[in-house]
């Protein structure tokens, strides 16, 4: 039986952060399905198929990376792929404990499905998409947070 996680988020943008746990997810896993939440109660920066589109450039050369985009329920979302694991990633404790609200949810809601956390690199704690949005905003230099893809792609909406 392989080993499917989905990592789910809004990703708007991908940054560093993101991109630093998949990476060191990989081992753990036999395929990660980066799956693209579309809430109705958020708007997003940019559409989940820049998104999409950002993931599977920046995963070209990896064939165990999906992206998806998905509505509802990440638990239902996890059986429609075969997904028995979810991976989160955490920057403080704060993040632990609202994440941990939602994992107890989702174990709620479908015990065969298990929340991994991972940890991110230090000098990714301070990466947060809403902190990035905020900066792109304001035309102010968001690089030091985005992978090179992201960012070759917001220069060309500038042009």
């Amino acid at each position: 039986m392989q080993r499917i996680c989905l990592f789910p988020g809004t990703f708007d943008p991908v940054t560093l952060g993101h991109t630093d746990i998949i990476n060191r997810a990989l081992p753990l896993f036999d395929k990660i399905v980066v799956g693209i939440g579309i809430n109705a109660a958020k708007a997003p920066m940019f559409s989940a198929e820049q998104r999409m589109l950002w993931f599977k450039e920046i995963y070209a050369g990896e064939p165990r990376i999906e992206v998806r985009v998905y509505e509802g329920l990440t638990v239902n979302f996890c059986n429609d792929i075969g997904a028995k694991y979810i991976l989160r990633g955490i920057r403080f404790v704060n993040d632990f404990e609202y994440e941990k609200t939602i994992a107890d949810a989702n174990r709620t809601l479908d015990k065969t499905i298990e929340t991994i956390f991972l940890t991110c690199e230090p000098q990714y704690t301070s990466i947060a998409s809403t902190i990035v949005r905020d900066i792109l905003k304001n035309k102010g230099n968001a690089s030091p947070f985005l992978p090179a893809v992201v960012i070759k792609s917001l220069e060309s909406y500038a042009d």
